[in-house]
Parts: structure tokens; sequence; C-alpha cells
């Protein structure tokens, strides 16, 4: 027996005694939807725990800044039940196509313009593992790394 014999009976084993869940294998698949190789990774460089205002109704809000080469992206998350409002602004001012990447939503399932100003509004999100992705009027791209909400 070789090793490529040996992996296939060790695999064969694994998938009879400790079969991959459905779920996890869903994930794995709709992952290579999301890759983007061509956008820029803005990374979370800024997260602070909101505190509640005083007389505001609802939760506190966090936020969170994302930076990359040139551009950051700064957002505020605030809690709406077993959702959350995302609001931010790109720095610089860009025009964009935001969308938010998440396991539970298909392609396209919550998605806002930004404003030239850059602001942009993307209510009643999943809470859970999220990415947010932008797409430029210029034609670049940005994705922020996997954050939980």
């Amino acid at each position: 027996m070789n090793d490529d014999e040996l992996m296939a009976e060790v695999r064969d084993a694994f998938g009879v005694l400790d079969p991959v869940p459905e779920d996890v294998l869903a994930a794995a698949r709709a992952s290579i939807a999301w890759r983007a190789p061509a956008a820029a990774l803005a990374e979370l460089t800024h997260d602070r725990a909101g505190r509640p205002a005083a007389g505001v109704r609802g939760g506190a809000a966090r936020t969170l800044t994302f930076t990359c080469p040139g551009s950051t992206v700064e957002i505020e998350v605030s809690p709406d039940g077993r959702h959350r409002e995302i609001t931010g602004r790109l720095v610089p001012s860009a025009a964009a196509l935001v969308q938010v990447r998440h396991r539970d939503l298909p392609e396209g399932g919550v998605t806002a313009r930004a404003e030239p100003a850059g602001l942009f509004c993307l209510p009643r999100v999943p809470a859970g593992l999220v990415s947010l992705t932008f797409r430029l009027d210029d034609g670049t791209s940005i994705v922020t790394s996997w954050i939980r909400l």
C-alpha cells in the first residue's frame, strides 16, 4: 500500500466515523464566491465597545475602524434586536456599492450605496461574522476583515 492509497483509506474512514457537517461544507463552498483577489484588505485597527448615551433608548453603539493603504472605513454598529444596523463612511470620500458578507445571507442580500461623501447605512444585518465589500465607482474594491457583530 502506498501513501495515496493509505490516505484514501483514512479519508473514507473519517467520512463514515466523523463526517463533515453539511453547514460547514456549505460555508466552505460559499467562501469561494466571496473571494475578491484584486480588492484591498482593510484590516481592523480600532474597536471600541459603545457606552449608552444618557437618555437614549436602545443598546450602546460599537465603533470600528478598518484601514488599508490609501483608505479608511469607519463604522458604527447599533444593536436592533437580533439584527444590527451599520452606519459608516469611507475616507477619503467616495461613492461605492456596499455589500454585507455573512454566511446566512445570499450574495447581494444586504446592500447599500455609499453616497459621494462616502456615507452609508446598512439596516437589518444579522448578528454573527460579517465582512463588508466596497465596490468603488472608479473600479477598485475594498474588503474589510471579518468581525463578529
